[in-house]
C-alpha cells in the first residue's frame, strides 16, 4: 500500500494504480539518492476554466486572479476563447513559490454547422490557432493535436454544451485523458436529457470500453460582478485537489494527465487509500451535513453504499475499474479518479 500526506487534510493515495489502468504507462520513480532527496509531495487545490475580459468575461485578468488568490485556491488556470492571455505579470504579482500560481491555458474555440467544439489546452507553450474540421468528431480531433503540438494537455469541456460532443464521438478521440465531468456554466446540460446521456454515465461508458479518461470539475466562470445571480456562470462552482511535487504549472499538467487528482464542488476529501485488494475513502465531514460514498464501477454499476467514513470496497475481482463518489446532504460532490481492480490491478 502507498500511502502519501495531503498538506491541508492528509489525504493518501496509491498513485500508481491509477497509472497502469487499462495499461496507462506511468513515468518509473526512482529510490532518491542521498544527494538529491525527492520533494515533499502536496495537494493543491486549483480552477482549470475561467474567463476574462480577453474573450467574453466581465472582469479583467487581475480582478479574476485575485478572485482566486483571495478564496483560498493554489492556482488559477486562465483559458479564454483562442486567447492565450499572458500570466508572468499576473504571477509576478499574485504568485508566491508554493502558495499561488497562475497558469497558461486557452479554450480552443470553433463550431461545427451548429454545434460548439471547445478544448481547452492547459500550459500551452504558443497560442493555438482552432485548425477547423470536417465533422465534429474530425474537428476535435484536429484541436486535440494542435494543443498536444503546443506542448498542452487537453481537455474536453462540457461535452453536452448545445448537445456537440456526443458519447460515441468521445470514444473515438485519440490522445486525450481529460474531460469535464462537471462544469459550472449554468447551461451546459451536465446531466442530460432527452435520450442524451449525463456526463457521468459518459464517463462510465468510455471506462467500460476500455478508455481511460480523469473527470474534472470546473467553473467556467465568467461573470465576477454579479455574484448573486445564480444564471450567470460564476466563480466556485468546481475545481481540482492536484497531488504534485511543487505548484508548478508543468508538474501539475503531469499530475492531471496520470489522474493524480479529485474532483470537488465542495466535498472535502480526508484520505484515499487504494491497494490491490481495497480503496478506501475517509470524508473531511461538516457537523450539519450527512453523506454518502458510492463505489462505482462497469456501466455505472453502484458497487457498494455506504452512509459512515471511512468507507472500504474491497475489491472482487471482476469489476475492471472502480471510482468513488462522494454525495453530500446539500448537492455538494466529490468525485475520485478511477483505479483498476480484477485482473488489471497489480497484486
Amino acid at each position: 500500500m502507498k500511502t502519501i500526506a495531503h498538506a491541508r487534510i492528509g489525504l493518501c493515495v496509491a498513485a500508481a494504480l491509477t497509472g497502469v489502468f487499462l495499461r496507462a504507462a506511468s513515468p518509473r520513480t526512482q529510490a532518491p539518492s542521498p544527494q538529491a532527496p525527492s520533494p515533499q509531495i502536496q495537494w493543491f487545490k486549483g480552477n482549470l476554466h475561467t474567463h476574462t475580459l480577453n474573450s467574453d468575461g466581465d472582469s479583467t485578468p487581475d480582478d479574476v486572479v485575485r478572485w482566486y488568490r483571495e478564496h483560498g485556491y493554489n492556482f488559477v488556470t486562465l483559458t479564454d476563447h483562442n486567447y492565450l492571455t499572458s500570466v508572468d505579470g499576473l504571477n509576478a504579482l499574485h504568485g508566491a513559490d508554493d502558495q499561488f500560481l497562475v497558469m497558461k491555458g486557452e479554450e480552443v474555440t470553433d463550431r461545427f454547422q451548429n454545434k460548439p467544439v471547445h478544448l481547452n489546452g492547459f500550459a500551452p507553450n504558443a497560442f493555438i490557432k482552432p485548425p477547423g474540421g470536417s465533422s465534429v468528431l474530425d474537428m476535435a480531433q484536429r484541436m486535440i493535436d494542435a494543443i498536444r503540438g503546443a506542448g498542452a494537455a487537453p481537455s474536453v469541456n462540457h461535452p453536452n454544451f448545445g448537445w456537440a460532443i456526443s458519447a460515441d464521438e468521445l470514444l473515438q478521440l485519440q490522445r486525450t485523458r481529460l474531460f469535464e465531468v462537471f462544469n459550472g456554466h449554468p447551461s451546459v446540460n451536465n446531466l442530460g436529457g432527452g435520450g442524451v446521456p449525463g456526463l457521468e454515465e459518459v464517463w462510465d461508458r468510455m471506462l467500460s470500453s476500455g478508455k481511460l479518461l480523469y473527470g474534472l470539475a470546473v467553473d467556467d466562470a465568467h461573470y465576477f460582478k454579479r455574484p448573486e445571480d445564480k444564471t450567470a456562470p460564476r466563480p466556485g462552482q468546481g475545481w481540482v485537489y492536484v497531488r504534485s511535487p511543487r505548484l508548478e504549472s508543468r508538474a501539475l499538467v503531469e499530475a492531471l494527465e496520470r489522474g493524480d487528482f479529485y474532483s470537488s464542488t465542495g466535498v472535502e476529501l480526508q484520505s484515499i487509500t487504494a491497494t490491490s485488494t481495497a480503496l478506501t475513502i475517509v470524508v473531511k465531514t461538516e457537523p450539519q451535513s450527512k453523506y454518502r460514498i458510492q463505489f462505482i464501477g462497469k456501466q455505472g454499476a453502484i458497487l457498494s453504499e455506504a452512509v459512515a467514513s471511512p468507507a472500504t470496497y474491497t475489491f472482487k475481482g471482476d469489476e475492471s475499474y472502480v471510482r468513488a463518489k462522494v454525495i453530500e446532504s446539500n448537492g455538494k460532490l466529490a468525485w475520485v479518479q478511477p483505479v483498476p481492480a480484477g485482473a488489471n490491478a497489480p497484486r
